[in-house]
């Protein structure tokens, strides 16, 4: 379980303090899957950040399974169990897609072990085993493969911060079913994911909205869901796709 008590985060901001999370106070239950959401620049970003460990809370405290980690690095929080998805993942030139596994797993996967990770992300094992982690991979491949090492890390928290942006609908909705067979598979685990996309508040146990840095409300989410359908909140899952000639709807 994590715990969040009475966490703030402030910046400065031409010298004054801008407060980007403010008090908040929340739970995330073991063997569930919790859904951040709310309006652009409501602080879910960074809120997903102060969990990892990249940020510090300017106030408050984070506990993870009764044990404060507050001032604990990311390496910290990572060896005790807590797993982060980047919204942009981050390339690796030089980095096979195999040594990426290998590395999250910690330990020396045999071919078949990644094999049987990229399949569960939906990827052709062969086709991408032996690839390196750089620009040739596209926004929605390099969003599985992180999300493959998430599951290779066995994670006991899996955070993933907006997991749909930059990718194209085709991939958005192999997303979705990578979560819905994650969730279906928690054990001991816990699952939160940021986002403000219907399809993926519709799959999740319990739903936080957070506006201006504060938690506006939280509840499960057949409470909270219809209130927030055609609000900004939940948007539906028209996306914008890359293409040769730029950017375009997919919807």
């Amino acid at each position: 379980m994590l715990e969040l008590q009475n966490v703030s985060f402030s910046v400065a901001d031409g010298g004054a303090e801008k407060e980007i999370i403010r008090n908040v106070s929340l739970t995330i239950p073991d063997k569930k899957l919790v859904a951040v959401t709310g309006p652009n620049g409501g602080g879910k970003s960074t809120l997903a950040r102060l969990i990892a460990g990249i940020e510090r809370p300017t106030e408050g405290r984070i506990l993870f399974r009764g044990e404060d980690i507050t001032e604990k690095s990311i390496t910290e929080r990572a060896a005790l169990g807590i797993a982060f998805a980047f919204q942009q993942p981050v390339r690796f030139k030089g980095i096979r897609v195999l040594d990426l596994l290998r590395i999250a797993a910690g330990r020396q996967l045999s071919a078949a072990d990644a094999c049987a990770y990229l399949s569960r992300v939906g990827l052709c094992a062969r086709d991408y085993i032996g690839r390196e982690v750089n620009a040739s991979l596209s926004g929605g491949e390099l969003k599985r493969i992180e999300i493959a090492t998430v599951i290779a890390r066995g994670a006991v928290l899996s955070v993933f911060d907006e997991p749909e942006a930059g990718i194209d609908l085709w991939s958005f909705r192999n997303l979705i079913e990578v979560f819905e067979d994650m969730r279906k598979t928690i054990r001991d685990s816990s699952i939160l994911i940021i986002s403000h996309q219907e399809r993926i508040l519709n799959i999740a146990d319990e739903i936080v909205v957070l506006k201006d840095g504060a938690v506006e409300r939280q509840g499960r989410r057949e409470d909270v869901l219809p209130s927030l359908i055609g609000t900004s909140a939940a948007v539906g899952s028209c996306l914008a796709a890359e293409s040769g000639e730029g950017k375009r709807s997919a919807c």
